[in-house]
């Protein structure tokens, strides 16, 4: 009979046992974020105290999930047991909403045991398990049938800058509809309830703008675990694609979005990337506009330069980049801000 433990993964020895199970079964990305962003890990171990299966829990994903078939009862007993330890244990936490990120080739086996597919690509998937799930998302978001021109966008806005709004009033005089997704993730140097209020607060004025908390589903796809995939180009291709796959797959046709507008990237090469596999999946469904950025003078708007600027006190220069409604808070909150960066909040990036 198999028997469920802990593992430990601060002990070396534990940690090296885990890693080369995972490796003998094509898992070899242990970086530091990956692995860092575990709560808890459990082994599977055979009667002669063999390791012949785990998986671990991060906040609500389940992630480096492996067995070994060898010797068991059944095909798919030991995954089977591994899952429902896995979701008990999360159940236990009331934590009742729970995603995987996969291989393509284990969505049959998920799905075998109660998740749903979101989006799936060549190189991985997203299923979840649990309420409120996606159809409980979108059922709460104002919906226009009769429109016939809707529009999504999808921003971090940290923070909402000119250059941002520039974006959204050209979709809002192309459409009847636009939604505008802010990512919902505290990893960023504004909080997801302030870059929310400060989207509100810079599009109050566009009446045909819905500003919608993007939750589990419109996330930054550099949060997404890719565990599962070895070459680093790989890794921002799967994820793009797949955050492109949600948006195509699940929220668009509920939606009945038929746009999506960006900002054209010359300062990143990888929300270029994003940007360029957005093109690639949405067309023909979905036309994908993208427009040039807003400048001022010279300078591109951009949210990472007005967090430079932030750092350094510069109000004044400032004001040209960022509405009103977020000048006025970031001159409110200036201590605030640059005391966070000081603690070590990165503000470079997008």
């Amino acid at each position: 009979m198999d028997t469920i433990r802990e593992l430990y993964l601060t002990d070396k020895v534990s940690q090296k046992n885990w890693q080369t199970f995972l490796m003998a079964r094509g898992i070899s990305n242990f970086n530091q974020q990956e692995v860092a962003s575990i709560d808890q890990t459990i082994g599977l171990y055979n009667e002669e105290n063999q390791l012949v299966g785990t998986g671990s829990i991060a906040k609500n994903v389940i992630k480096f999930v492996a067995v070994c078939d060898i010797g068991a009862v059944a095909k798919g007993a030991r995954f089977n047991q591994l899952i429902s330890e896995l979701t008990s244990r999360l159940g236990a936490q009331g934590i009742f909403h729970q995603f995987v990120f996969t291989k393509p080739a284990y969505v049959t086996s998920f799905k075998h045991v109660g998740f749903q597919a979101l989006g799936v690509t060549e190189l991985g998937a997203i299923l979840e398990k649990g309420l409120p799930n996606i159809k409980d998302y979108l059922n709460q978001i104002p919906k226009f049938p009769n429109a016939k021109k809707v529009a999504g966008i999808v921003m971090n806005a940290n923070p909402f800058t000119k250059g941002h709004r520039y974006l959204v009033e050209q979709a809002a005089k192309d459409n009847e509809v636009v939604y505008l997704f802010v990512v919902n993730a505290d990893v960023s140097l504004f909080s997801t309830t302030e870059r929310l209020e400060l989207v509100r607060q810079g599009t109050s004025d566009l009446t045909n703008v819905i500003v919608v908390n993007g939750q589990d589903y419109l996330v930054s796809f550099i949060s997404f675990p890719a565990y599962f995939i070895k070459d680093n180009d790989a890794i921002i291709r799967y994820q793009t694609e797949l955050d492109a796959s949600i948006f195509k797959q699940q929220i668009a046709p509920a939606l009945g979005i038929t746009a999506r507008y960006l900002g054209s990237e010359p300062l990143s090469h990888t929300t270029n990337i994003y940007n360029e596999s957005l093109q690639r999946i949405l067309s023909p469904d979905i036309t994908v506009k993208i427009l040039k950025r807003a400048t001022w003078d010279t300078q591109i708007i951009s949210a990472s330069y007005v967090r430079q600027l932030i750092k350094v006190g510069d109000v004044s220069t400032l004001a040209a980049m960022v509405p009103a409604t977020t000048l006025t808070f970031i001159q409110n909150n200036l201590a605030t801000l640059q005391l966070r960066i000081s603690k070590g909040q990165n503000i470079n990036g997008n």
